[in-house]
């Protein structure tokens, strides 16, 4: 509950720090790309159809402004607001001729533009030229907004689960998108009627200090909390109880290293009944499955541009400290580190070393959940923040440290049903994410409906070609499935194979 101000809410002390440490070749927007097939005699204006949907749709989550502090003192706070639509729906035509290609290019373009934070931090774009004759969406919202279980909750708020008619259309005709940093989108923002006057900075340094004086109280009644579990901890651990995860520094790869802003996507799509019978045959978990493939994705990627590494490559993945029931619009998760096992090249043995450790990671996070606050206070967090930022930019700095992680993964439960449109159902999702300097990979995937949609985002000047690494990685998954495969007693003759096209 806001008990702040009526149409303000701070930050939390995670979600401030993804605007600190946003730079401009390391924005920190996560998005989905949305593929649609249009009903049988659809005439429809795709645009004008999208545009008014959200219109009567829109939760307040998305109109939602930041508001700084003088002098960066603290985070921004929230402050609620009407939006204009036109700064936020924009419209691109797929290049010819109009196939998967062509649209991961092009998503892959609109996720290296940084939003405007003089708005509320989310666009989408209208998508359409599809040689298959389907529509899309690309979204993209800041991290700061929300994390991979909000953002399902978002889709559930924007989406219908069943087929719906179209809502009326406007009074009058939506004017064209407006330019992002034009004089004209700042004029036009700025006498938008229904906007909310700004609070003074002696009210927004009282939301500030209510704010860290909340989060000080919180940590002080949970320090006895804390101690007890880092006691309970080094007890597990000295009996045994509990193992500890051994991890070294990851080796360095073409992966690690300073980065651009120049982006590239990739999708894949695996069958989501198939990855549990995989899991099922080796008595590990869906994640497990995915994981190892990753792991053999690499070593067949990496192994065209050198010699393979001989230490395991590390990701560094998320783990939800989100509460059961808990739908706000805050970040609540941490990050932990994993091995992929990638110096093994059989991939039963690969997926057994792989169920070990994140068996492993997962025992040893659950403990320690009481340590790992999501909000904490902000007095002379963007200053410390922005700095280390600013010092993670420079390259020399990078080239001399050894990498903590080779890439970034992440797993997000989609929502269970299938996703409507208006009339218009919703048959591809795949995710797109962050990637980091050190980091230049980011490998997210969403289970929604029947299927595991995976995105590659890269960081081109550590992927050139993001399309080679998503084959690589339905050739690393299709071998681990011929060797489970092999193994089980029940034979498999219906199995579908990875998707690499969708549209």
């Amino acid at each position: 509950m806001n008990t702040f101000a009526p149409d303000l809410e701070p930050l939390s002390g995670l979600d401030g720090a993804f605007l600190s440490l946003e730079t401009p070749a390391t924005p920190m927007h996560v998005g989905s790309l949305n593929v649609f097939e249009l009903p049988a005699g659809y005439t429809g204006d795709w645009q004008a159809d999208v545009t008014a949907w959200l219109a009567q749709r829109l939760p307040p989550v998305l109109r939602r402004q930041l508001v700084t502090l003088p002098l960066q003192l603290a985070y921004p706070v929230w402050q609620m607001g009407e939006i204009d639509l036109r700064q936020h729906v924009q419209h691109a035509h797929i290049p010819a001729p109009g196939g998967q290609a062509q649209l991961e290019d092009l998503v892959a373009q609109l996720h290296a533009q940084p939003l405007d934070r003089s708005r509320p931090l989310w666009q989408v774009t209208v998508l359409d030229g599809l040689a298959s004759g389907h529509k899309a969406l690309y979204f993209k919202i800041h991290h700061a907004m929300l994390d991979g279980q909000a953002a399902a909750v978002l889709a559930a708020s924007l989406f219908n689960t069943a087929p719906s008619d179209w809502p009326a259309a406007p009074a009058t005709a939506p004017l064209p998108p407006v330019p992002p940093g034009s004089t004209e989108s700042a004029a036009n923002q700025a006498t938008q009627p229904n906007s909310p006057r700004r609070p003074n900075w002696l009210g927004l340094l009282k939301v500030a200090g209510r704010h860290d004086a909340s989060q000080l109280a919180r940590l002080a009644r949970g320090l006895p909390l804390a101690l007890g579990t880092l006691r309970g901890l080094v007890r597990g651990v000295a009996s045994g109880a509990l193992q500890p995860v051994k991890l070294s520094f990851a080796p360095r790869t073409a992966l690690n290293g300073p980065i651009t802003a120049e982006r590239g996507f990739a999708t894949l799509s695996l069958p989501l009944a198939e990855v549990k019978v995989i899991a099922r045959t080796c008595h590990v978990s869906a994640n497990d499955v995915v994981l190892t493939a990753c792991g053999g994705a690499l070593r067949r990627y990496l192994a065209r541009l050198g010699p393979l590494p001989e230490a395991s490559l590390i990701a560094l993945m998320a783990l939800s400290l989100r509460q059961r029931g808990n739908t706000d619009f805050h970040n609540h998760a941490t990050l932990s580190l994993v091995s992929l096992a990638s110096h093994i090249a059989h991939p039963l043995q690969r997926i057994q070393a792989v169920h070990g450790h994140t068996r492993a990671t997962k025992v040893l996070a659950q403990q320690a959940k009481p340590l790992m606050p999501t909000d904490f206070p902000s007095i002379g967090q963007p200053w410390l923040m922005g700095a280390l930022a600013a010092g993670v930019e420079r390259a020399g700095a990078l080239k001399r440290l050894p990498p903590l992680a080779n890439v970034l993964i992440s797993s997000v439960t989609g929502p269970p049903k299938t996703l409507y449109l208006g009339p218009v159902r919703m048959t591809g999702y795949w995710p797109i994410s962050i990637v980091e300097h050190g980091m230049g990979l980011n490998m997210t995937l969403v289970r929604y409906t029947d299927q595991l949609f995976i995105g590659l985002t890269v960081a081109r000047t550590a992927v050139p070609d993001a399309r080679l690494l998503a084959d690589d990685l339905a050739q690393a998954y299709s071998e681990l499935k011929a060797a489970a495969f092999a193994t089980s007693v029940t034979a498999v003759t219906s199995a579908a194979p990875a998707s690499t096209t969708h549209a």
